[in-house]
């Protein structure tokens, strides 16, 4: 079943556009709290996004762009904003199509399956981030993103960070750390995997995440 994110401020749309969905038998989930919109986006992993243009704080040629760091999902913009500018803008940002409001909910389901049929004839969709608490780890560019600042990694900090974020909530020992940083080193030792724990946990110190990255003694590391 292809999952379809709705991201639209006005209740009763977005509710008419979510029971439509429910119609043809598409999963729909319905973005609220913009401000967790990429949390949102990265919890539900939709097949498509369709994004209103007028969102409050920032618009929703803003949050395609961030999508666009993430992923190569399709996105639909569905605005009542029809100037040539914006719908130019919408495909910059990197939308696949622009509906204008007021639409026929028939032509919306018709674009809607006319790009999942161009999207996933041929690939499955790509998500490159791991999220946890606002904290996001791009797996394509190797940076940490939290609250619109970055912090760069160094292969053997994002190796760290990509195997604690993979088991939030659980310990990872420093045995099971150095066999992931040894995959492609040819030795790494105690002292190497401790001075790389360090440095990243500077770098997170540097975003306000002072604690993110927990010690368990005798145990190892954890991401509560």
């Amino acid at each position: 079943m292809f999952r379809i994110m709705v991201v639209e401020d006005d209740p009763k749309m977005r509710g008419l556009i979510l029971e439509t969905l429910a119609k043809w038998n598409f999963e729909g989930g319905a973005v609220e709290e913009f401000q967790e919109l990429i949390p949102e986006f990265l919890r539900f992993k939709p097949h498509l996004v369709l994004m209103d243009i007028n969102l409050p704080a920032f618009d929703g040629f803003y949050w395609c762009g961030k999508i666009r760091e993430l992923s190569k999902v399709p996105v639909l913009f569905i605005s009542s904003r029809e100037s040539n500018m914006d719908i130019i803008m919408a495909i910059n940002m990197g939308g696949d199509d622009y509906i204008i409001k007021p639409f026929s909910l028939e032509v919306l389901m018709a674009k809607i399956n006319a790009l999942l049929r161009r999207t996933y004839s041929y690939v499955d969709p790509e998500t490159l981030a791991l999220e946890h608490n606002g904290v996001l780890l791009n797996l394509k560019d190797n940076c940490l993103r939290y609250r619109d600042e970055v912090a760069e990694l160094t292969r053997n900090e994002f190796k760290i960070a990509c195997m604690l974020m993979k088991s939030i909530g659980r310990v990872v020992s420093r045995e099971q750390l150095m066999r992931g940083l040894w995959a492609d080193e040819s030795f790494v030792d105690d002292n190497t995997l401790t001075v790389n724990i360090n440095r990243l946990r500077r770098k997170l110190s540097a975003l306000g995440l002072s604690d993110y990255i927990q010690t368990r003694k005798g145990q190892g590391y954890i991401i509560p």
